[in-house]
């Protein structure tokens, strides 16, 4: 039997257009993005396709965006009749899990990631912090080196293992720049700052991950019909409990990404198909493992792609 994960990815996804093809085409899709607008009370769906790309990519709108396009793509597929054995996401993306896993329902994970993005906002005033993709340095020598520089004043901690020879720091601005600059020296191949609206996946966010506890612990929520990969533990998430405690702690941890995939591997999954815009996940999972079949859905024809393939499957077989 093939077994399928479905990923969604995270903030720095988000582009304007994403799902307005499936929106266009199909009232179903289409109900996802008034949905989504009602629960806000804001235009969502016209900054998700009309923009401007500076309004979409505010952290407190590029979340609820990117949740409301992977739901909506995942359904899509589902009733396809190509349904995950698990599901995970990166960061913001695991909540996009948690919705199609029948943790959290649509309307209640859409106010969640708002609240979410606007307690990462308020955190840390823009300017203060920063991120940067260190690569092809061995990941216990880039974390001696945040640990030195944090001992020195400046906040810096590695923020997502991502895949072999891709790692991000988060941090202060200047520990970021200066744990840049020592992990060149010690042989990185390049440090890449990117381009995000604060230093996510960093102790910076305490604050943040303190008033989404709060919010957390308020949400019904129900043990998932279908296993989460836990973004902080690389383990199956089986628990109300559990995913309560998960939800807080991802804001201040590491994204154990590359560990993630591996483990669902080990789970037998073989087929990997990634719900939302951009391509940036199965990216990475194929440099994790060329052997596993990776696929993105972000259009009629992306998904027409892989319903064709699903055909090949022994499981739709």
């Amino acid at each position: 039997m093939t077994k399928i994960a479905f990923i969604f990815p995270g903030q720095g996804s988000q582009t304007v257009g994403m799902g307005a093809e499936f929106v266009a085409n199909d009232e179903v899709s289409k109900q996802y993005y008034k949905r989504a607008d009602e629960v806000l009370n804001l235009p969502l769906s016209d900054y998700m396709l009309n923009g401007p790309q500076e309004t979409l990519t505010l952290t407190y709108h590029a979340q609820p965006a990117l949740l409301t396009s992977g739901v909506m793509i995942a359904n899509k597929l589902i009733e396809a009749g190509i349904a995950p054995q698990y599901t995970a996401g990166h960061s913001l993306g695991e909540y996009s899990a948690f919705v199609i896993s029948g943790v959290i329902d649509f309307e209640d994970a859409v106010q969640t990631v708002h609240r979410r993005g606007v307690f990462m906002d308020e955190a840390v005033p823009a300017g203060q912090g920063a991120m940067a993709a260190i690569l092809a340095l061995d990941g216990e020598k880039l974390d001696a080196i945040c640990q030195q520089v944090s001992a020195e004043g400046e906040v810096v901690q590695v923020a997502n293992f991502n895949c072999p020879g891709q790692i991000v720091i988060s941090g202060t601005k200047q520990g970021v720049d200066e744990a840049c600059k020592r992990a060149k020296e010690a042989g990185a191949k390049r440090a890449l700052p990117l381009v995000v609206s604060g230093p996510f996946h960093s102790s910076l966010m305490q604050e943040a991950a303190h008033n989404l506890k709060n919010t957390v612990a308020n949400l019904p929520l129900q043990e998932p019909n279908i296993p989460v990969m836990s973004n902080v533990t690389s383990e199956l998430l089986t628990t109300v409990e559990a995913i309560k405690e998960e939800m807080v702690a991802q804001v201040t941890s590491s994204v154990q990404w590359q560990q993630n995939i591996e483990k669902l591997i080990a789970e037998g999954v073989t087929v990997f198909i990634e719900c939302g815009p951009g391509k940036v996940l199965s990216g990475l999972v194929k440099k994790i493992d060329r052997n596993v079949q990776t696929y993105c859905v972000y259009d009629e024809a992306s998904l027409t792609q892989v319903v064709e393939a699903s055909k090949e499957w022994k499981q739709w077989v």
